[in-house]
């Protein structure tokens, strides 16, 4: 007697050539790699329910030099992330267990310092909107292109490392100090915890003290977005570097608005005049 026939969906078909071919492309193309001296011992913790979007992330993104772990629960992706373990995590909105924007909610609650980078199988521009302000780094729509989540995480992470240059030195504005070498905030002699991103908000103002940028500037050159439709989420993590920084929010000694224009970190002049 012959062997059994193994009936295969389409679906599976798919996937199992899909990863095949990734694994080929992967072992013949290194352009995208991370010099080892910047992607060494960084780690990512990626957060989805699917195995085989779970199983390229890993693949492609360990070729690119991080260390991967993945996990398909909400609940235990948020008890890893937490141990602060990881520099960056992908999470899915759609989990078992406890949802995406949970887990996002609460690792930022707790004080992660964490990079968010979120998936969703929605297309609703509220949803995105939504991940931005309860503290995600960026957003990506599935479907969405392996090259472009790469090149995603490599954006978020560039930004942490940015430090290492000799070009960026720390900003002193009055009382607040920025340090982008160790990621250091620090006001009136206290330091503070900061996002990813809420430090790459406040640093970009602050070294360019005095001037006003527009929400949109602000996107592009901190998130790199460039639709408009995510201006007010520049308001958001406005608000939430004020909780942290200023010793009345409605009052701001720092980041003060400017009406018709957007938002400036004040000058060293004006913080004196203060």
């Amino acid at each position: 007697m012959g062997s059994p026939a193994v009936q295969v969906s389409k679906r599976e078909t798919s996937c199992t050539f899909v990863l095949g071919f990734a694994r080929w492309i992967s072992t013949h193309n290194e352009r995208n790699c991370l010099p080892l001296s910047e992607s060494h011992m960084i780690k990512i913790l990626v957060v989805d329910d699917d195995p085989n979007i779970g199983e390229l992330l890993k693949l492609h993104l360990s070729e690119a030099g991080f260390s991967v772990t993945t996990v398909a629960d909400g609940a235990r992706g948020l008890e890893m992330a937490k141990t602060g373990a990881y520099t960056l995590v992908v999470l899915d909105v759609m989990l078992p267990g406890r949802n995406g924007v949970e887990v996002c909610r609460e690792l930022r609650r707790v004080g992660t310092a964490a990079k968010i980078l979120m998936l969703t199988s929605r297309s609703d521009e509220v949803d995105k909107v939504l991940g931005l302000e309860i503290g995600a780094d960026d957003y990506v729509t599935k479907p969405f292109s392996i090259r472009e989540i790469v090149a995603r995480v490599k954006a978020l992470l560039r930004r942490d490392l940015v430090g290492q240059g000799e070009s960026d030195s720390t900003v002193q504005v009055g009382s607040l100090s920025v340090d982008p070498r160790s990621r250091d905030v620090v006001v009136d002699g206290q330091k503070l915890t900061l996002t990813g991103t809420e430090f790459d908000l406040l640093f970009y103002l602050a070294k360019h003290s005095g001037r006003a940028f527009t929400r949109e500037h602000l996107l592009q050159s901190v998130w790199g977005y460039t639709s408009s439709a995510y201006e007010h989420t520049v308001n958001t993590h406005i608000n939430r570097l004020r909780s942290k920084i200023e010793h009345d929010p409605a009052r701001p000694r720092f980041i003060q608005t400017v009406w018709g224009v957007g938002y400036k970190c004040v000058s060293k002049d004006e913080v004196s005049a203060h």
